[in-house]
């Protein structure tokens, strides 16, 4: 299996990528299949039915919707964000679905896509099953999927629900562990970013993976205006929980350009760190409304390598598009070791999975572009995921809010802290970052099923949601 930083890195929609954008790819994909098989136009009825996480909580995570859009043959890339739930509410008041984009179908919303709270299927926490019927009832198809986080989804002849791109593209500079990843680049004398760009020229030119991997970028600042303009004073969903970015920007952009009036700069020596938390914030803010997110690796944890890579544009001096490559190509690397020995999913290892890979991406990739050696690079990112290991996914009331909007921040400063720690050193330590994924890896099997993404223990059941 070979993975790309194109597949780690995708653009979908909020607010979440195994809850949202998985299950709008999965619908997407069976309505497909009728097609490509010559059934659409037999088709009078479907019907979805999710379970596991995805039936605890895919009311808050917008499950349901992206179902409906994703029958639609509407893309997580491509679908308008700011029409979306228009659509799915006429779609549902109309009781009828435009399956595929062309064929009408009868559609009641209730009867028709079912979440499971307490049933869940063998393979995968979260796992969805689709069924089309004709004008008689007769089943016509009926296909199961299953999200496996970061937005990925296999079928159900997936051996194990693990395969999460079925591409065995050889590659010049395969690997799977951190110990080999730095065996190629001290053989070849090259940086992370170099084998990475080696085995990325397999599928695409330089040329366009460069324009990719910057639209990517153009992707994320664009996310962070939206999250830092919007008008609406509180974020949608039953926790009516305030938007801060907007008046947090205000403020620090008040607060510097007094600073420039009186002839002085900034003198708060953290003030960097006053913008990072914005950057976290204006994103996952702008993820909880359902808006254009790159999935880095999921929606979740979205906002920390944004917020880390506008930290090194910003305050880092030096700082260029070539660098900006760089910082995705490394933390690309990094996620694929995370994504081929353990998981991505909070619903399947807790919020270690997302938000502690997103800071271990976050963190090696910032000290690659600050000079770190491979070694260096290795000690970041293990030291970013060491420091959350054991982190639960206890969502209140189901919605990516609390803490997960705060959680990316706190992430998002202790990558550049876990960065800076690394280039104090020489890249020696004790603890490989294949120990610490392994151990992530252990932590989430023994973890309860209250602590992954169901809204049945922690700070869901513990804090009141009205």
């Amino acid at each position: 299996m070979a993975l790309s930083a194109l597949d780690l890195f995708s653009v979908g929609i909020g607010p979440s990528s195994s809850h949202t954008v998985g299950p709008m790819r999965a619908a997407r994909q069976f309505t497909a299949g009728l097609e490509r098989d010559g059934q659409l136009q037999s088709v009078a009825r479907v019907r979805a039915e999710l379970f596991g996480s995805l039936g605890a909580t895919g009311w808050g995570h917008g499950s349901d919707k992206a179902v409906i859009l994703g029958l639609q043959g509407e893309d997580p890339e491509t679908v308008d964000t700011d029409t979306a739930d228009a659509r799915v509410k006429e779609t549902v008041g109309g009781r009828k679905l435009l399956l595929a984009g062309t064929h009408p179908v009868e559609f009641d919303g209730d009867a028709d896509v079912i979440l499971h709270r307490r049933r869940s299927l063998p393979a995968h926490p979260n796992g969805m099953t689709f069924f089309a019927f004709d004008d008689g009832g007769v089943l016509l198809r009926e296909r199961t999927y299953y999200s496996v986080g970061g937005g990925f989804v296999v079928d159900e002849d997936a051996a194990g629900a693990d395969r999460v791109v079925q591409d065995e593209t050889p590659l010049p500079y395969p690997f799977t562990t951190g110990k080999q990843l730095l065996e190629h680049c001290r053989r070849e004398g090259k940086s992370i970013a170099q084998i990475m760009l080696a085995n990325e020229l397999s599928w695409r030119s330089e040329e366009e993976l460069r324009s990719r991997l910057l639209h990517i970028w153009s992707v994320m600042q664009e996310c962070v205006e939206n999250g830092c303009t919007r008008t609406e004073e509180r974020l949608p969903g039953g926790l009516k929980v305030r938007r801060r970015a907007p008046g947090l920007r205000t403020k620090l952009r008040e607060a510097e350009a007094a600073a420039a009036a009186g002839g002085a700069a900034q003198s708060d020596p953290l003030w960097a760190m006053e913008w990072v938390n914005l950057y976290a914030l204006a994103v996952n803010e702008e993820n909880a409304s359902g808006g254009r997110i790159v999935t880095a690796p999921t929606n979740g944890a979205a906002g920390i390598i944004p917020a880390v890579l506008h930290y090194y544009t910003r305050f880092v001096p030096g700082a260029n598009d070539d660098g900006v490559v760089d910082f995705l190509l490394t933390a690309a690397a990094v996620g694929i070791l995370f994504k081929e020995n353990a998981s991505i999913s909070g619903a399947e290892v807790g919020c270690q999975g997302e938000v502690g890979s997103a800071c271990s991406m976050a963190a090696g990739a910032l000290c690659a572009v600050t000079g770190g050696t491979p070694e260096q690079v290795e000690n970041a990112a293990e030291v970013g995921i060491e420091h959350n290991l054991g982190l639960t996914c206890d969502p209140v009331g189901g919605l990516v809010q609390i803490p997960c909007i705060e959680r990316n921040a706190i992430a998002s400063v202790k990558a550049i802290n876990a960065a800076r720690l690394a280039l104090q050193g020489d890249g020696e330590h004790k603890v490989s970052l294949d120990q610490a994924i392994k151990t992530m890896r252990e932590t989430g099997k023994d973890m309860k099923i209250k602590y992954k993404e169901t809204s049945r223990g922690g700070l869901a059941v513990n804090v009141i949601e009205c």
